[in-house]
């Protein structure tokens, strides 16, 4: 039973990134080339040349596509929307061209709905589809950590769609964070 929901989740993940669509490269921010002007009152102080970077953490600059972790899903899918692509691929990207040694957890979680092994092989099959395309997109295999917590780690306590929709997602975890 599990290898034949393994081998749909794959057919699944497969054929929507089989697609003839030209896959567009989603622009990073870099931070750590920024540089900070002297200030106008400094102009005839040189120390102040002597700092000429500033770096950030584009993993938590709100302005940044890296800092939105979260990937949702539908009612009962392990499909990543089109919505979310943009974010699966500057991680990938990050990941391959900015932070070679960095490994990544990707946790997958539920809704209330459905039994609790249920959930716990769906919240799977969802950390394994975020990974999926992450490999597709030059992401090593090994940097990559799944795991299920179900619904055991709900972001919104409610029980309405608006709060079931908030905790049907695989949330993008970096080691050291």
């Amino acid at each position: 039973m599990q290898k034949a929901v393994l081998y749909i989740a794959v057919a699944t993940v497969l054929a929507a990134c089989g697609s003839t669509e030209t896959k567009q490269d989603v622009p990073v921010r870099d931070t750590a080339s920024t540089t900070t002007q002297p200030s106008a009152n400094t102009a005839g102080n040189t120390s102040s040349m002597t700092n000429p970077r500033v770096a950030g953490n584009p993993l938590t600059d709100p302005s940044n596509i890296l800092s939105k972790r979260s990937v949702f899903f539908d009612y009962d899918s392990n499909a990543v929307k089109d919505e979310f692509r943009p974010v699966v691929q500057a991680h990938s990207k990050y990941m391959t061209a900015d932070k070679r040694d960095s490994k990544i957890r990707i946790e997958g979680n539920c809704d209330e709905r459905g039994s609790r092994e249920y959930n716990l092989a769906l919240g799977q099959r969802r950390a394994e589809a975020v990974k999926k395309v992450m490999t597709v997109l030059g992401v090593q295999d090994g940097r990559i950590e799944t795991v299920s917590f179900g619904e055991e780690k709900p972001q919104s306590q409610g029980h309405d769609e608006g709060a079931y929709a908030q905790n049907r997602r695989a949330d993008i975890k970096y080691s050291g964070e």
